[in-house]
């Protein structure tokens, strides 16, 4: 079957055709590691995850590449200005005392842990932007090379004017642009234009103090050698080049990033490349939290450790995610999560009380590839499974075969039992029971009683059977 998508350069729906046939060269922005990652994020995540297995079930093979950026991320890309401010890396290293490689490997374990309970398969290549400054360097040289590109003492810039189609994946101009978008805080009296953008900025004046950088070919008046380090927009282009190509299929990310990042990733690709950058762009939208944008002045930029310690399995939420389609806004609630959890396990406990050895329906296999292979209409797909279950004319054990193959896309892991999947908890329930075993152990049930009712403040109960304590959410 034909796979059809939303492609947000051509602003309509297309039938997916690869360049190599059997493959699909996929390119994912990634997180900025400095930081746990919200569950908006982690939405990002889970959407690319389906929408590579959808290729996958399609039988295509993926070559997908995630990116951490872990330099050249400055917190002006909050206001839409992704070449002023502090780099984020620096900024979490000052604020946990440490260096920004610590920061990095701190977090990419966190994200990585996080992505792994949400059943994400790993990318093919996980690219590290500081391990990649040879690529950007290069690039950056052919950049200027073609002119494309020029030097002023505090920065590599791409030149704007000289890309015509600069705005085509958003299809504003650039006078209409909103106020701040790629105009820089940092005054610098050599930039051309106000849109032009940074490809390298130097260990100089508000960056004279700067933790990461590197030597560079590129000349300044203020630093040595060229010291500096890549501007953020530099690295996807070179990572992505490094291991797809020149050309590929699929680029996605968020919508936040279509004005600017992606834009700027387009102008320097194909310039550098002298060839057409991505053929499909798929943009997902964003989570919102009780009908508000999620952040940290919200008070709702809650993150997967928050989801675990309030008792729910981290599936659950990708059951959650499920429901939704990618280019979609969609709204987390905490009844909503709950909802979700009851579906899935019901779902799982029904398919674990079906017999074995049974055959995938076909007409049913068709039904839910017409879903997903529709703009990825993963919740259309989930819908099919529910259908499948109420349908008496279908075995119990082809109902199972066939759950399990859509469960290939899915995600769910429904061939493990709703009660085999162990309650993720968090690490102050597991002391708190832990202590209470102890104080069990020792006969002081007083102790014991008031670890209990302290645990029931978390959300879950306690009972003692044969088997140790059992813990469930209240």
């Amino acid at each position: 079957m034909n796979i059809h998508l939303t492609n947000t350069l051509s602003k309509k729906k297309e039938v997916f055709s690869p360049i190599a046939t059997g493959k699909v060269g996929m390119y994912h922005c990634g997180p900025t590691v400095y930081w746990d990652q919200q569950i908006g994020n982690m939405r990002a995540m889970v959407m690319s995850d389906l929408i590579r297995r959808v290729f996958m079930y399609n039988g295509y093979e993926t070559n997908f590449v995630r990116n951490y950026t872990d330099v050249g991320h400055l917190t002006g890309d909050n206001i839409g200005d992704a070449d002023s401010g502090e780099d984020r890396m620096e900024k979490a290293a000052k604020r946990e005392n440490t260096s920004p490689d610590a920061i990095a490997d701190k977090y990419i374990k966190a994200f990585n842990e996080d992505i792994a309970s949400l059943n994400v398969i790993p990318p093919t290549h996980a690219t590290r932007a500081t391990h990649y400054i040879d690529d950007m360097i290069q690039m950056v040289q052919e950049l200027l090379d073609k002119g494309f590109a020029y030097s002023t003492p505090h920065a590599v810039y791409f030149d704007v004017c000289k890309f015509p189609d600069y705005t085509k994946l958003s299809g504003q101009k650039l006078d209409h642009l909103e106020s701040g978008e790629g105009h820089g805080t940092v005054t610098d009296s050599d930039k051309k234009d106000p849109h032009d953008f940074a490809l390298w900025f130097f260990k100089a004046g508000v960056h004279a103090n700067a933790l990461q950088t590197w030597e560079s070919p590129f000349a300044s008046p203020l630093v040595e050698n060229g010291r500096g380090f890549p501007g953020w927009h530099i690295e996807c282009s070179a990572m992505s080049r490094h291991h797809l190509g020149a050309t590929f299929d699929v680029h996605m990310g968020g919508v936040e990033h279509i004005p600017i990042h992606h834009t700027n990733e387009i102008a320097q690709s194909e310039c550098a490349n002298g060839a057409h950058f991505v053929n499909y762009w798929l943009h997902n939208e964003h989570l919102l939290v009780d009908g508000k944008k999620m952040g940290k002045s919200e008070g709702n930029a809650y993150v997967m450790k928050d989801i675990i310690a309030k008792g729910f399995s981290p599936l659950a939420l990708r059951y959650f995610f499920l429901q939704s389609n990618y280019r979609s806004k969609q709204n987390f609630t905490w009844d909503n999560l709950e909802a979700s959890e009851t579906a899935m396990k019901k779902l799982k406990a029904t398919v674990a009380k079906m017999p074995d050895d049974g055959t995938v329906s076909e007409s049913y296999k068709i039904l839910f590839n017409e879903m997903v292979n529709d703009d990825f209409n993963l919740a259309g797909g989930l819908a099919v499974v529910w259908e499948l279950l109420k349908n008496a004319d279908v075995s119990d054990a082809d109902k199972k075969a066939t759950i399990l193959d859509f469960d290939n896309v899915l995600g769910l892991d429904l061939d493990k039992n709703a009660e085999e999947v162990e309650m993720v908890i968090s690490t102050e329930i597991q002391t708190l029971l832990d202590a209470r075993e102890a104080a069990r152990s020792a006969k002081d049930w007083n102790k014991s009683d008031e670890i209990r009712n302290e645990i029931k403040t978390h959300g879950f109960d306690v009972k003692d059977t044969d088997g140790g304590q059992k813990l469930s959410k209240i």
